[in-house]
C-alpha cells in the first residue's frame, strides 16, 4: 500500500531532477580568465644607428606604436615600455593578456615591427603579482 506522500515523492523528485539538469545545461560556463604574457622586443642590429631607418622601417614602427595604443584602449595590453640605452642594450617589453599561449604568440607575431623584421620578439608566460594603484 502506497501512501500519498510516497506517491507524491515518486512524481516530484524526478521532476525536480529534470528541472535541475535543464538549468545546468542552460547555464553558460564562466569565461576562462585570460592569462598574462610578456614579450621582449629587440631592434635588429642594422637599426642600432637611428640614421639607418628606412621609410618602411619608420612606418612599421609607427604601426607598432599605434597598435599598442589600440590594445591599451581595449585593455588587452597592461603595460608597454622600453629601456633608454643605446644599441644592443635597448629592448622593449609588452605585458598583455591572451586566452592561451597560441593566442599570445599570434598577437606577438602580428606586431607590425616584428612582422616587418624591424624587431625580434620572445614570448614568456608572465604574472603581475603586485601593481601600483593609481591615485
Amino acid at each position: 500500500m502506497t501512501t500519498p506522500i510516497i506517491s507524491y515523492l515518486r512524481f516530484f523528485i524526478p521532476l525536480v531532477c529534470m528541472v535541475v539538469q535543464s538549468l545546468a545545461a542552460q547555464t553558460p560556463e564562466p569565461a576562462a580568465k585570460p592569462k598574462q604574457f610578456i614579450y621582449v622586443l629587440h631592434l635588429v642590429p642594422r637599426l642600432y644607428d637611428d640614421k639607418a631607418y628606412t621609410a618602411e622601417d619608420k612606418a612599421a614602427v609607427d604601426r607598432h606604436f599605434n597598435r599598442f595604443k589600440e590594445a591599451i584602449q581595449s585593455a588587452q595590453v597592461i603595460l608597454v615600455g622600453r629601456t633608454r640605452e643605446p644599441g644592443d642594450k635597448t629592448f622593449g617589453i609588452a605585458i598583455f593578456e591572451a586566452a592561451d599561449e597560441a593566442a599570445a604568440r599570434k598577437f606577438m607575431e602580428a606586431d607590425p615591427a616584428v612582422a616587418a623584421g624591424v624587431m625580434t620578439a620572445e614570448l614568456h608566460p608572465f604574472a603581475v603579482v603586485l601593481q601600483r594603484k593609481n591615485p
